[in-house]
Protein backbone atom coordinates (compact mmCIF):
# COMPACT_ATOMS: atom_id res chain seq x y z
CA UNK A 1 0.00 0.00 0.00
CA UNK A 2 1.31 3.46 -0.77
CA UNK A 3 0.47 6.63 1.22
CA UNK A 4 -0.15 10.46 -0.27
CA UNK A 5 -0.67 13.32 2.04
CA UNK A 6 -2.92 15.92 0.80
CA UNK A 7 -1.80 19.05 3.39
CA UNK A 8 -1.98 23.03 3.17
CA UNK A 9 -5.85 22.07 1.52
CA UNK A 10 -9.25 23.76 2.65
CA UNK A 11 -11.27 20.58 3.42
CA UNK A 12 -14.66 20.81 2.60
CA UNK A 13 -16.86 17.79 4.77
CA UNK A 14 -19.96 18.03 6.79
CA UNK A 15 -21.09 21.61 6.43
CA UNK A 16 -17.44 22.82 7.20
CA UNK A 17 -14.44 24.15 5.29
CA UNK A 18 -11.26 24.32 7.62
CA UNK A 19 -7.57 23.95 6.51
CA UNK A 20 -5.92 21.18 7.06
CA UNK A 21 -4.58 17.71 5.89
CA UNK A 22 -5.58 14.08 4.48
CA UNK A 23 -3.49 10.70 4.41
CA UNK A 24 -4.75 7.97 1.81
CA UNK A 25 -3.46 4.33 2.35
CA UNK A 26 -3.99 2.63 -0.89
CA UNK A 27 -7.56 3.05 -1.61
CA UNK A 28 -8.72 4.41 1.77
CA UNK A 29 -8.44 7.74 3.68
CA UNK A 30 -5.90 6.88 6.74
CA UNK A 31 -6.07 9.98 8.63
CA UNK A 32 -7.53 13.55 8.35
CA UNK A 33 -6.20 16.48 10.55
CA UNK A 34 -6.86 20.37 11.14
CA UNK A 35 -4.00 23.03 10.55
CA UNK A 36 -0.71 22.36 9.31
CA UNK A 37 0.53 18.03 8.43
CA UNK A 38 2.92 16.59 10.94
CA UNK A 39 6.26 17.29 10.15
CA UNK A 40 6.70 13.26 10.07
CA UNK A 41 3.71 12.90 7.56
CA UNK A 42 5.70 15.00 4.99
CA UNK A 43 8.59 13.11 5.28
CA UNK A 44 7.21 9.31 5.60
CA UNK A 45 4.44 9.53 3.06
CA UNK A 46 5.45 8.47 -0.26
CA UNK A 47 3.62 11.03 -2.65
CA UNK A 48 2.94 14.39 -0.71
CA UNK A 49 0.38 16.93 -2.59
CA UNK A 50 0.54 20.28 -1.53
CA UNK A 51 -3.02 21.74 -2.35
CA UNK A 52 -2.07 25.58 -2.20
CA UNK A 53 -5.02 26.38 -0.58
CA UNK A 54 -7.24 24.73 -2.94
CA UNK A 55 -10.51 23.13 -1.86
CA UNK A 56 -10.47 19.68 -1.38
CA UNK A 57 -13.75 17.51 -1.45
CA UNK A 58 -15.32 14.04 -1.50
CA UNK A 59 -15.48 12.96 -5.17
CA UNK A 60 -19.07 14.16 -6.56
CA UNK A 61 -21.40 10.88 -7.05
CA UNK A 62 -23.53 11.49 -9.91
CA UNK A 63 -26.71 9.12 -9.86
CA UNK A 64 -28.01 10.34 -13.57
CA UNK A 65 -26.43 9.48 -16.33
CA UNK A 66 -26.72 8.24 -19.52
CA UNK A 67 -23.83 7.04 -21.02
CA UNK A 68 -24.85 5.27 -24.16
CA UNK A 69 -23.42 1.87 -23.62
CA UNK A 70 -24.63 -0.70 -25.15
CA UNK A 71 -26.12 0.09 -28.49
CA UNK A 72 -25.96 3.85 -28.60
CA UNK A 73 -22.17 3.76 -28.73
CA UNK A 74 -21.52 6.09 -31.67
CA UNK A 75 -22.26 9.39 -29.51
CA UNK A 76 -20.60 7.94 -26.05
CA UNK A 77 -19.31 4.87 -24.42
CA UNK A 78 -18.67 3.80 -20.55
CA UNK A 79 -14.82 4.53 -21.72
CA UNK A 80 -14.84 8.05 -22.80
CA UNK A 81 -17.84 9.35 -20.24
CA UNK A 82 -16.53 7.91 -17.12
CA UNK A 83 -12.89 9.92 -17.99
CA UNK A 84 -15.26 12.86 -18.87
CA UNK A 85 -17.01 12.43 -15.63
CA UNK A 86 -13.39 11.92 -13.86
CA UNK A 87 -12.23 15.06 -15.62
CA UNK A 88 -15.05 17.32 -13.88
CA UNK A 89 -14.48 15.27 -10.27
CA UNK A 90 -16.85 13.05 -10.63
CA UNK A 91 -15.75 9.55 -8.89
CA UNK A 92 -18.89 7.50 -8.98
CA UNK A 93 -21.60 7.45 -11.41
CA UNK A 94 -25.00 5.47 -11.80
CA UNK A 95 -26.01 5.18 -15.22
CA UNK A 96 -29.59 4.81 -16.09
CA UNK A 97 -31.20 1.61 -18.22
CA UNK A 98 -32.54 3.16 -21.91
CA UNK A 99 -30.06 1.50 -23.64
CA UNK A 100 -30.12 -0.52 -26.53
CA UNK A 101 -30.89 -3.22 -25.32
CA UNK A 102 -33.01 -1.85 -22.56
CA UNK A 103 -31.02 -2.39 -19.08
CA UNK A 104 -34.53 -4.39 -17.50
CA UNK A 105 -33.03 -7.98 -17.28
CA UNK A 106 -30.28 -9.54 -14.52
CA UNK A 107 -28.56 -10.24 -17.22
CA UNK A 108 -28.37 -6.46 -19.05
CA UNK A 109 -27.61 -5.52 -15.96
CA UNK A 110 -24.71 -8.42 -15.48
CA UNK A 111 -23.13 -6.99 -19.00
CA UNK A 112 -22.76 -3.80 -18.06
CA UNK A 113 -21.15 -4.26 -14.96
CA UNK A 114 -18.75 -6.37 -16.78
CA UNK A 115 -18.12 -3.82 -19.43
CA UNK A 116 -17.59 -1.30 -16.71
CA UNK A 117 -14.89 -3.58 -14.93
CA UNK A 118 -13.06 -3.41 -18.03
CA UNK A 119 -13.48 0.21 -19.33
CA UNK A 120 -14.32 3.10 -16.51
CA UNK A 121 -11.93 5.55 -15.01
CA UNK A 122 -14.97 5.54 -12.22
CA UNK A 123 -16.84 4.28 -9.73
CA UNK A 124 -19.65 2.47 -11.12
CA UNK A 125 -23.42 1.43 -10.85
CA UNK A 126 -26.54 0.67 -12.35
CA UNK A 127 -30.13 1.30 -12.58
CA UNK A 128 -32.02 -1.60 -13.43
CA UNK A 129 -35.74 -0.28 -15.66
CA UNK A 130 -39.55 -1.18 -15.50
CA UNK A 131 -41.10 -1.64 -18.25
CA UNK A 132 -45.53 -2.86 -18.12
CA UNK A 133 -44.05 -6.67 -18.50
CA UNK A 134 -41.08 -7.46 -15.96
CA UNK A 135 -42.28 -7.12 -12.70
CA UNK A 136 -40.14 -10.36 -11.95
CA UNK A 137 -37.34 -9.09 -12.50
CA UNK A 138 -37.53 -6.16 -10.79
CA UNK A 139 -38.72 -7.91 -7.55
CA UNK A 140 -35.83 -10.86 -7.89
CA UNK A 141 -32.92 -8.28 -8.46
CA UNK A 142 -29.73 -8.11 -6.01
CA UNK A 143 -30.38 -4.11 -4.50
CA UNK A 144 -27.39 -4.48 -2.79
CA UNK A 145 -25.65 -4.26 -6.61
CA UNK A 146 -28.19 -2.14 -8.09
CA UNK A 147 -28.76 1.31 -7.32
CA UNK A 148 -32.71 1.07 -8.22
CA UNK A 149 -35.66 0.90 -10.29
CA UNK A 150 -36.07 3.67 -13.13
CA UNK A 151 -39.20 4.38 -13.78
CA UNK A 152 -40.58 6.11 -16.75
CA UNK A 153 -43.50 7.90 -16.77
CA UNK A 154 -42.88 9.62 -19.88
CA UNK A 155 -41.68 8.12 -23.31
CA UNK A 156 -38.12 7.05 -23.56
CA UNK A 157 -35.29 4.84 -25.63
CA UNK A 158 -37.18 1.80 -25.95
CA UNK A 159 -40.09 -0.36 -24.22
CA UNK A 160 -40.01 1.44 -21.39
CA UNK A 161 -42.80 3.86 -21.12
CA UNK A 162 -45.09 2.29 -18.28
CA UNK A 163 -48.86 3.55 -18.79
CA UNK A 164 -50.25 0.24 -16.99
CA UNK A 165 -52.09 1.50 -14.39
CA UNK A 166 -52.14 -1.54 -12.61
CA UNK A 167 -48.66 -2.26 -13.25
CA UNK A 168 -47.89 1.35 -11.58
CA UNK A 169 -50.01 0.09 -8.59
CA UNK A 170 -48.20 -3.25 -8.19
CA UNK A 171 -44.57 -1.81 -8.74
CA UNK A 172 -45.33 0.83 -5.65
CA UNK A 173 -46.65 -2.22 -3.77
CA UNK A 174 -44.11 -4.67 -3.84
CA UNK A 175 -40.75 -2.53 -4.23
CA UNK A 176 -40.68 -2.43 -0.27
CA UNK A 177 -37.40 -0.04 0.54
CA UNK A 178 -35.92 -0.15 -3.04
CA UNK A 179 -35.81 3.53 -4.79
CA UNK A 180 -38.07 3.93 -7.30
CA UNK A 181 -36.28 7.06 -9.19
CA UNK A 182 -38.93 8.43 -11.81
CA UNK A 183 -39.03 10.50 -14.69
CA UNK A 184 -42.09 12.37 -13.88
CA UNK A 185 -43.92 13.62 -17.10
CA UNK A 186 -47.54 12.62 -18.27
CA UNK A 187 -46.94 11.08 -21.91
CA UNK A 188 -50.85 11.65 -22.95
CA UNK A 189 -50.26 15.62 -21.99
CA UNK A 190 -47.31 15.57 -23.54
CA UNK A 191 -48.98 14.26 -27.08
CA UNK A 192 -51.75 16.34 -26.55
CA UNK A 193 -49.39 19.84 -26.24
CA UNK A 194 -47.37 17.87 -29.54
CA UNK A 195 -50.80 17.50 -31.47
CA UNK A 196 -51.58 21.43 -31.78
CA UNK A 197 -48.01 22.50 -32.34
CA UNK A 198 -47.84 20.80 -34.70
CA UNK A 199 -51.07 22.13 -36.27
CA UNK A 200 -49.98 25.65 -35.46
CA UNK A 201 -46.87 24.77 -37.47
CA UNK A 202 -47.55 22.42 -40.22
CA UNK A 203 -43.58 23.07 -41.01
CA UNK A 204 -42.10 21.99 -38.19
CA UNK A 205 -42.57 23.43 -34.80
CA UNK A 206 -39.60 25.81 -33.86
CA UNK A 207 -36.87 24.63 -31.09
CA UNK A 208 -37.75 27.48 -29.01
CA UNK A 209 -41.37 25.69 -28.48
CA UNK A 210 -39.97 22.54 -26.77
CA UNK A 211 -41.17 23.93 -23.50
CA UNK A 212 -44.49 24.20 -24.72
CA UNK A 213 -44.32 20.45 -26.48
CA UNK A 214 -43.51 19.14 -23.15
CA UNK A 215 -45.58 21.43 -20.78
CA UNK A 216 -44.87 21.83 -17.22
CA UNK A 217 -48.46 20.23 -16.60
CA UNK A 218 -46.87 17.49 -17.65
CA UNK A 219 -44.26 17.29 -15.13
CA UNK A 220 -46.66 18.58 -12.45
CA UNK A 221 -49.39 15.84 -13.02
CA UNK A 222 -46.91 13.11 -13.31
CA UNK A 223 -45.29 13.80 -10.28
CA UNK A 224 -48.08 13.90 -8.26
CA UNK A 225 -49.11 10.71 -9.52
CA UNK A 226 -46.35 9.25 -8.34
CA UNK A 227 -45.75 10.60 -4.87
CA UNK A 228 -50.19 9.93 -4.81
CA UNK A 229 -48.89 6.44 -5.74
CA UNK A 230 -45.61 6.27 -3.02
CA UNK A 231 -48.11 7.39 -0.57
CA UNK A 232 -50.68 4.92 -0.83
CA UNK A 233 -48.01 2.25 -0.70
CA UNK A 234 -45.58 3.55 1.62
CA UNK A 235 -43.14 3.34 -0.93
CA UNK A 236 -39.66 5.47 -1.65
CA UNK A 237 -39.90 7.38 -4.51
CA UNK A 238 -37.21 9.90 -5.72
CA UNK A 239 -38.32 12.35 -8.41
CA UNK A 240 -35.63 12.77 -11.11
CA UNK A 241 -34.77 15.71 -13.12
CA UNK A 242 -37.12 18.78 -11.17
CA UNK A 243 -37.86 21.43 -13.62
CA UNK A 244 -40.57 23.66 -12.31
CA UNK A 245 -41.25 25.29 -9.27
CA UNK A 246 -44.70 23.83 -8.83
CA UNK A 247 -43.22 20.49 -8.70
CA UNK A 248 -40.91 22.12 -5.84
CA UNK A 249 -44.32 22.88 -3.74
CA UNK A 250 -46.25 19.51 -4.47
CA UNK A 251 -42.94 17.54 -3.04
CA UNK A 252 -42.59 19.92 0.19
CA UNK A 253 -46.20 19.67 0.94
CA UNK A 254 -45.56 15.99 0.57
CA UNK A 255 -42.39 15.98 2.79
CA UNK A 256 -44.63 17.61 5.51
CA UNK A 257 -47.26 14.86 5.50
CA UNK A 258 -43.94 11.99 6.20
CA UNK A 259 -44.31 10.83 2.74
CA UNK A 260 -40.80 9.04 1.47
CA UNK A 261 -40.13 11.12 -1.36
CA UNK A 262 -36.78 13.13 -2.49
CA UNK A 263 -35.97 15.37 -4.87
CA UNK A 264 -33.19 15.78 -7.14
CA UNK A 265 -32.47 18.88 -10.37
CA UNK A 266 -30.05 19.50 -12.47
CA UNK A 267 -27.49 22.19 -13.81
CA UNK A 268 -28.87 22.56 -16.63
CA UNK A 269 -32.61 23.83 -14.99
CA UNK A 270 -30.11 26.10 -12.70
CA UNK A 271 -28.40 27.34 -15.38
CA UNK A 272 -30.77 27.71 -18.30
CA UNK A 273 -34.37 29.31 -18.50
CA UNK A 274 -36.51 29.17 -21.71
CA UNK A 275 -35.17 32.69 -23.37
CA UNK A 276 -31.50 31.00 -23.82
CA UNK A 277 -33.56 28.71 -26.83
CA UNK A 278 -32.72 31.70 -28.98
CA UNK A 279 -29.12 31.97 -28.53
CA UNK A 280 -28.50 27.66 -27.81
CA UNK A 281 -31.00 26.57 -29.65
CA UNK A 282 -31.45 22.68 -29.47
CA UNK A 283 -28.11 22.68 -27.41
CA UNK A 284 -30.23 22.55 -24.37
CA UNK A 285 -32.85 20.83 -25.47
CA UNK A 286 -33.90 17.80 -23.05
CA UNK A 287 -36.45 16.22 -21.14
CA UNK A 288 -37.92 17.34 -19.12
CA UNK A 289 -38.13 21.13 -20.96
CA UNK A 290 -36.10 23.80 -19.75
CA UNK A 291 -38.73 26.32 -18.09
CA UNK A 292 -39.41 29.83 -16.75
CA UNK A 293 -36.76 31.79 -15.54
CA UNK A 294 -38.82 32.09 -12.47
CA UNK A 295 -38.55 28.25 -12.30
CA UNK A 296 -34.69 28.70 -12.55
CA UNK A 297 -34.47 30.84 -9.66
CA UNK A 298 -36.70 28.81 -7.55
CA UNK A 299 -35.08 25.85 -7.83
CA UNK A 300 -31.64 27.76 -7.33
CA UNK A 301 -33.18 28.65 -4.01
CA UNK A 302 -34.22 25.34 -3.03
CA UNK A 303 -30.41 24.15 -2.71
CA UNK A 304 -29.88 25.76 0.44
CA UNK A 305 -30.38 24.03 3.46
CA UNK A 306 -33.39 22.32 4.82
CA UNK A 307 -34.26 23.07 0.59
CA UNK A 308 -36.62 21.03 -1.10
CA UNK A 309 -33.93 19.64 -3.37
CA UNK A 310 -32.11 16.54 -1.80
CA UNK A 311 -29.73 15.71 -4.71
CA UNK A 312 -27.87 17.46 -7.87
CA UNK A 313 -27.12 15.21 -10.79
CA UNK A 314 -26.74 16.05 -14.63
CA UNK A 315 -28.73 13.33 -16.39
CA UNK A 316 -25.49 13.60 -18.58
CA UNK A 317 -26.69 12.63 -22.38
CA UNK A 318 -24.72 13.10 -25.17
CA UNK A 319 -25.32 13.06 -28.56
CA UNK A 320 -23.58 13.81 -32.05
CA UNK A 321 -23.65 17.48 -33.19
CA UNK A 322 -25.57 16.62 -36.04
CA UNK A 323 -27.86 14.81 -34.46
CA UNK A 324 -28.87 17.79 -32.50
CA UNK A 325 -29.78 19.63 -35.46
CA UNK A 326 -33.52 20.14 -36.44
CA UNK A 327 -36.41 21.36 -34.73
CA UNK A 328 -38.73 21.25 -31.50
CA UNK A 329 -39.50 17.29 -32.35
CA UNK A 330 -35.92 16.22 -34.76
CA UNK A 331 -33.41 17.58 -32.32
CA UNK A 332 -31.98 15.28 -30.19
CA UNK A 333 -33.01 15.58 -26.63
CA UNK A 334 -30.63 15.31 -24.20
CA UNK A 335 -26.90 17.53 -23.34
CA UNK A 336 -23.21 16.40 -21.88
CA UNK A 337 -22.90 17.81 -18.42
CA UNK A 338 -20.75 15.54 -16.41
CA UNK A 339 -17.49 16.99 -16.90
CA UNK A 340 -18.58 20.70 -15.79
CA UNK A 341 -21.11 19.99 -13.78
CA UNK A 342 -19.19 20.58 -10.35
CA UNK A 343 -17.65 23.57 -11.45
CA UNK A 344 -20.64 24.68 -13.36
CA UNK A 345 -22.58 24.58 -9.55
CA UNK A 346 -19.81 26.13 -7.94
CA UNK A 347 -19.50 29.18 -10.06
CA UNK A 348 -23.12 29.71 -9.82
CA UNK A 349 -23.00 29.67 -6.39
CA UNK A 350 -20.51 32.70 -6.05
CA UNK A 351 -21.70 34.67 -9.13
CA UNK A 352 -25.98 34.93 -9.04
CA UNK A 353 -27.71 36.28 -6.20
CA UNK A 354 -30.71 33.86 -6.33
CA UNK A 355 -27.69 31.52 -4.74
CA UNK A 356 -27.45 33.67 -1.62
CA UNK A 357 -26.71 31.29 1.44
CA UNK A 358 -25.65 28.47 -0.23
CA UNK A 359 -21.99 28.11 -0.10
CA UNK A 360 -19.14 25.33 -1.44
CA UNK A 361 -20.05 22.99 1.97
CA UNK A 362 -23.71 22.77 1.13
CA UNK A 363 -22.58 21.67 -2.56
CA UNK A 364 -20.51 18.86 -1.32
CA UNK A 365 -23.76 18.11 0.76
CA UNK A 366 -26.13 18.08 -2.77
CA UNK A 367 -23.75 16.64 -4.86
CA UNK A 368 -21.55 14.29 -1.93
CA UNK A 369 -23.20 13.35 0.81
CA UNK A 370 -26.22 13.27 -0.30
CA UNK A 371 -26.17 10.71 -3.20
CA UNK A 372 -24.19 8.97 -0.98
CA UNK A 373 -27.04 8.57 2.04
CA UNK A 374 -29.65 8.51 -0.30
CA UNK A 375 -28.63 5.21 -2.22
CA UNK A 376 -27.25 4.15 0.79
CA UNK A 377 -23.31 3.82 -1.12
CA UNK A 378 -21.29 2.46 1.05
CA UNK A 379 -18.56 4.68 2.24
CA UNK A 380 -18.07 7.24 -0.39
CA UNK A 381 -19.12 10.85 0.02
CA UNK A 382 -17.69 11.91 2.77
CA UNK A 383 -13.78 12.68 3.91
CA UNK A 384 -13.88 10.25 6.53
CA UNK A 385 -11.36 8.04 8.01
CA UNK A 386 -11.99 4.68 6.83
CA UNK A 387 -14.07 5.63 3.40
CA UNK A 388 -13.00 5.05 -0.11
CA UNK A 389 -10.40 7.54 -0.96
CA UNK A 390 -12.45 9.44 -3.68
CA UNK A 391 -11.06 12.83 -3.43
CA UNK A 392 -11.23 16.01 -5.56
CA UNK A 393 -9.35 18.89 -5.98
CA UNK A 394 -10.78 22.09 -6.87
CA UNK A 395 -9.63 26.11 -7.39
CA UNK A 396 -11.50 29.16 -7.25
CA UNK A 397 -9.80 31.90 -9.41
CA UNK A 398 -12.48 34.86 -10.01
CA UNK A 399 -9.85 37.34 -11.37
CA UNK A 400 -8.76 34.58 -13.79
CA UNK A 401 -12.11 33.00 -14.96
CA UNK A 402 -11.88 30.37 -17.34
CA UNK A 403 -13.62 30.71 -21.30
CA UNK A 404 -15.13 26.90 -21.94
CA UNK A 405 -15.19 25.78 -25.60
CA UNK A 406 -16.43 22.54 -27.18
CA UNK A 407 -12.57 21.48 -27.68
CA UNK A 408 -12.71 21.09 -23.57
CA UNK A 409 -14.40 18.17 -24.14
CA UNK A 410 -13.69 14.91 -22.78
CA UNK A 411 -17.21 13.36 -23.85
CA UNK A 412 -16.89 11.66 -27.63
CA UNK A 413 -20.11 13.91 -28.62
CA UNK A 414 -17.61 16.67 -29.06
CA UNK A 415 -19.69 19.44 -27.32
CA UNK A 416 -21.00 21.29 -24.36
CA UNK A 417 -23.86 23.38 -23.99
CA UNK A 418 -21.59 25.76 -21.74
CA UNK A 419 -19.19 26.91 -24.68
CA UNK A 420 -18.83 30.41 -24.44
CA UNK A 421 -19.39 30.52 -21.02
CA UNK A 422 -16.48 31.54 -18.41
CA UNK A 423 -16.27 29.25 -14.92
CA UNK A 424 -14.48 30.82 -12.32
CA UNK A 425 -13.92 27.34 -10.41
CA UNK A 426 -11.95 24.30 -12.06
CA UNK A 427 -11.04 20.75 -11.18
CA UNK A 428 -7.34 20.16 -10.50
CA UNK A 429 -7.30 17.04 -10.13
CA UNK A 430 -9.74 13.92 -9.18
CA UNK A 431 -8.55 10.79 -7.16
CA UNK A 432 -10.64 7.22 -7.52
CA UNK A 433 -10.27 4.94 -4.97
CA UNK A 434 -6.86 6.79 -3.87
CA UNK A 435 -5.79 6.12 -7.77
CA UNK A 436 -6.20 2.58 -7.49
CA UNK A 437 -8.94 2.73 -10.10
CA UNK A 438 -12.87 2.15 -10.26
CA UNK A 439 -14.86 -0.47 -8.21
CA UNK A 440 -18.30 -1.06 -8.72
CA UNK A 441 -20.86 0.47 -6.22
CA UNK A 442 -22.32 -0.98 -3.55
CA UNK A 443 -25.54 0.46 -2.13
CA UNK A 444 -28.10 0.09 0.92
CA UNK A 445 -25.01 -0.79 2.82
CA UNK A 446 -23.05 0.85 6.12
CA UNK A 447 -20.15 -0.59 6.26
CA UNK A 448 -17.68 -0.69 8.77
CA UNK A 449 -14.60 -3.32 8.11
Amino acid sequence: MSTTLYHNANLVNEGSVTHGWLLSDGDRIARIGHGDAPADLLTRADEVTDCEGGYLLPGAIDTHVHFRDPGLTEKADMFSESRAAVAGGVTSFVDMPNTIPATVTAEALQGKLDRASEVSAANYGFFIGATNSNLDELLGADYAHTAGIKLFLGSSTGNMLVDNDTTLDTLFARAGNTLIAVHAEDEAMIRAARARLEAEYPEGIPVERHPDVRPREACIAATRHAIDLAERHGSRVHICHISTADELCIIAEAKARGVKVTAETCPQYLMFDRNDFLTLGARIKCNPAIKEASDRIALLRELRPGGVIDTIATDHAPHLPAQKEGNALTAASGMPMVQFSLPAVLDLITSDPAAEGIDIAQVARLMCHAPADLFGIDRRGYLREGYYADLVIVDHAPLSCRRISDTDTVSRCGWTPLAGRTLSWTVRRTIVNGGTGAKPLLFGTHSTD
